[in-house]
């Protein structure tokens, strides 16, 4: 994401944009803890993202005269989880699904495990 597009979103989109790769960033550390990640550039991506997208919220407070964080704390009781599929589908993208990993890691569904 470049930090030329991020003027185009209005400041809610900002906020909730930010707070969805926070919670894909929270699930990428778990699967590299867990070795189920197998891109871990992915973890550097997102954190830079989300320093872009703190870089332009701070900047539209501060040519509105607004005290820091005022936008983020404004909008994120309306943030919905999985409202941003295109950050989600990238997460996914990168070594298959959350809970498919874990269920394989325990055995869940082998046959094996079943007799």
């Amino acid at each position: 994401m470049k930090y030329s597009d991020l003027s185009a979103l209005s400041d809610e989109q900002l906020v909730h944009r930010e707070l969805q790769l926070e919670r894909d960033m929270l699930e990428l550390r778990f699967r590299l803890k867990t070795d189920q990640l197998e891109n871990t550039s992915m973890l550097n991506k997102i954190r830079k993202d989300i320093a872009r997208i703190r870089t332009a919220q701070r900047a539209r407070e501060r040519a509105q005269g607004l005290p820091k964080d005022i936008l983020r704390n404004k909008h994120r009781s309306s943030f919905r989880p999985g409202a941003l599929a295109q950050a989600t589908a990238a997460a996914a993208a990168a070594g298959g699904g959350f809970l498919q990993g874990i269920a394989e890691k325990i055995g869940v569904g082998d046959d094996a495990a079943a007799e």
